[in-house]
């Protein structure tokens, strides 16, 4: 385990071992960073001196591949992994293979960042934590409607979070749980997210990573976590209606509930 810098705080239990949060930008990996008490208000990626998006940034100020050296056992690395599923599962699939080529492989994947919501269920500065990642728009259009890869025979389009980690972490920072939806356009218009709504009823919130991230921990066998903060609204496109300086406070505050659920979180024990 390490203890965190300045905040006499455990990061990570030896039963899990380290924590890979993958972020979709830089504001999000930063409000992450900020939960675990390594950044001040206004920190750029300059100050931390991450070299590269995806590259691991450990809130204590150590990076885990290059840069100033490797991890120690435990902790938690942050990335800002990029925009869309295709970059952020290959940007997670790098990190994931080099912590096992470096001997020191990560426990749990979680998918980190603010996203749309479906109203009312899921209102502007809220948090919901991911009972199911789908991927909402991969499949075909038909002439009877939407058919996903899974209809079609090609795969999946779910992955599934631990179940009693989803629980324990929307007790700890008070979110709803329910699917969160990856999508490669964001929703901007009232059909859209009626026609989402429809095929997907028990769902909570829209990005644009969250399957890309599950897809590359599947393939490594490690679990994954899905968090968001609300911004705005899934429905028609309103910038001002956007509230992301909101999403990303309430991202910063629910992550740091979240700490000591992953501390005390082991996956060995399911």
């Amino acid at each position: 385990m390490e203890l965190q810098a300045g905040e006499g705080r455990v990061i990570a239990a030896a039963g899990l071992g380290r924590v890979l949060v993958a972020t979709a930008v830089v504001v999000e990996r930063d409000a992450v960073a900020r939960a675990c008490g390594a950044l001040p208000p206004g920190s750029d990626e300059e100050a931390l001196g991450v070299v590269g998006r995806a590259h691991p940034f450990r809130p204590s100020g150590t990076t885990a591949h290059g840069g100033s050296g490797t991890t120690a056992h435990g902790g938690i690395d942050v990335i800002a992994a990029g925009v869309g599923p295709a970059l952020a599962a290959a940007s997670t699939a790098s990190a994931l293979t080099a912590a096992v080529l470096q001997g020191d492989p990560y426990g749990l994947v979680v998918s980190a960042g603010i996203g749309g919501g479906f109203q009312p269920e899921a209102s502007v500065g809220s948090l919901v934590v991911a009972d199911e990642i789908v991927a909402a728009d991969l499949g075909a259009e038909t002439d009877d409607g939407f058919v996903s890869v899974t209809e079609l025979g090609f795969g999946t389009v779910r992955h599934h979070p631990p179940e009693d980690l989803v629980r324990l972490v929307g007790d700890a920072v008070g979110a709803r749980s329910g699917a969160v939806l990856t999508v490669s356009t964001v929703t901007g218009t009232a059909e859209r997210a009626r026609a989402l709504r429809e095929r997907h009823p028990t769902a909570l919130a829209e990005a644009m990573e969250g399957f890309g991230v599950a897809e590359a921990a599947a393939a490594h066998g490690v679990p994954v976590l899905e968090v968001r903060a609300i911004s705005n609204p899934v429905g028609p496109r309103d910038r001002a209606a956007w509230r992301i300086p909101d999403a990303l406070a309430a991202l910063t505050e629910g992550f740091g509930k979240l700490l000591p659920v992953l501390e005390s979180w082991n996956r060995h024990d399911q």
